[in-house]
């Protein structure tokens, strides 16, 4: 892929391109071909090999594009308080939930999980470094920032991350790509987001709380 791209956001019509490639996922699958890519979004193979170097570069740029969704929304370090902090985390985790239960997401995700182990690509670990470890990166400075605050209480920063992160999936995930038709509404993301924030300060929370409860 291109440096220049790694280190940039895409143009709009990069992101029109990536975009193209979800949708092909959520059509067919494993029938992404650069040739598929530059017919759908209406641009020249040699123009896709310019940007993304190859078939591993364009899902390494769409699965970034994907996770960039998710964001760990706006706050001031200097002045993050109890409330800033709770809504932070309470919009990361509502727009986490939005993307993954997004029919481009389980269409990405069925494909890594299919290629994982196979020998057929490497998008699965492509998924990981892009998706969910880019993520953990994306958050962890402000769950960090809430710790130097004095407003949460933890050891280990990844720690924290990992049961954040379940608390807010559950089972959500898993059963979208297992075949379950489930439909979260605007309010049922608001509502299981702040549940899980909730619960997560219940857990890290300072004030004589367990700074590593079990996993």
């Amino acid at each position: 892929m291109s440096e220049t791209l790694e280190k940039e956001a895409p143009t709009e019509r990069q992101q029109a391109v990536l975009d193209a490639v979800l949708d092909i996922l959520v059509e067919g699958g494993d029938q992404l071909t650069m040739t598929a890519v530059a017919r759908r979004a209406s641009c020249s193979k040699e123009t896709l090999y310019k940007w993304f170097g190859d078939r591993d570069g364009l899902l390494a740029a769409t699965v970034r594009w994907q996770a960039s969704k998710v964001r760990a929304g706006n706050y001031d370090q200097q002045k993050l308080d109890a409330e800033a902090l709770h809504d932070s985390l309470e919009a990361f985790a509502a727009n986490w939930l939005k993307v993954i239960s997004s029919r481009t997401s389980v269409a990405l995700n069925r494909v890594a999980v299919g290629h994982a182990g196979s020998g057929r690509s490497n998008l699965g670990r492509l998924v990981l470094d892009n998706g969910r470890f880019a993520i953990g990166e994306r958050l962890k400075p402000l769950l960090e920032a809430g710790r130097a605050a004095g407003l949460l209480a933890f050891d280990d920063a990844e720690e924290a991350f990992r049961t954040f992160f379940g608390l807010v999936g559950r089972d959500v995930q898993i059963r979208l790509l297992l075949g379950d038709p489930l439909k979260l509404s605007a309010a049922a993301v608001e509502r299981e987001a702040k549940h899980a924030v909730d619960q997560f300060f219940t857990l890290f929370g300072a004030g004589g709380r367990s700074k590593n409860p079990p996993l």
